[in-house]
């Protein structure tokens, strides 16, 4: 005589599960939310000299934003609770079948690095040079003689116009006092 063999159902996950799963949304609007009642709290409680105030003071711009970052929660949140979702990758234009290309990821970062040791000791010139061309490079363009020239360029332009026209001071390392 056998014995019937019972199949075994799989364990069915618990609801909450499911409707998390199904309405991710929502942590990027308890993401914004955050980010808004952090926005506001720092604006609202900043010390303002009362000679800097005026219509449009320190506090207005932190303001707005954290107040937008509010609403904007509101509305996601309201959106996902009434079914709305996101598009799944369906404006990317990537192929999820390739894997990722962690050189080229290893490479910027490893840029963004250097340039961020450099910047002291060099100046934004020279460091900023080294970072575009590195840039460049690790995304792939391999014009050797030309790429060096243009990202010197580019950072002599950078640090001129930070430095002189905006009066944003950027370290100038050797170059100091020349441009």
């Amino acid at each position: 005589m056998t014995t019937p063999t019972t199949a075994k159902t799989p364990a069915k996950r618990p609801a909450t599960n499911s409707w998390l799963r199904e309405h991710s949304e929502l942590g990027v609007g308890l993401l914004l939310l955050a980010l808004g009642v952090l926005v506001l709290t720092d604006a609202l409680t900043m010390t303002v000299d009362i000679a800097q105030r005026g219509p449009v003071g320190p506090r207005t711009v932190p303001v707005v934003v954290g107040t937008g970052l509010l609403v904007v929660a509101v509305l996601l949140t309201i959106d996902v609770l009434r079914g709305g979702r996101g598009e799944a990758e369906g404006g990317e234009d990537v192929d999820l079948s390739e894997p990722s290309d962690w050189r080229t990821v290893l490479l910027l970062a490893g840029v963004f690095l250097a340039f961020a040791v450099l910047i002291g000791p060099v100046g934004f010139p020279v460091a900023g040079a080294l970072l575009f061309w590195g840039a460049a490079y690790a995304l792939g363009s391999r014009h050797l003689h030309r790429d060096p020239l243009i990202a010197a360029g580019l950072s002599l332009l950078t640090y001129a116009v930070f430095n002189n026209l905006l009066g944003v001071p950027l370290p100038g390392g050797p170059l100091m006092g020349v441009l």
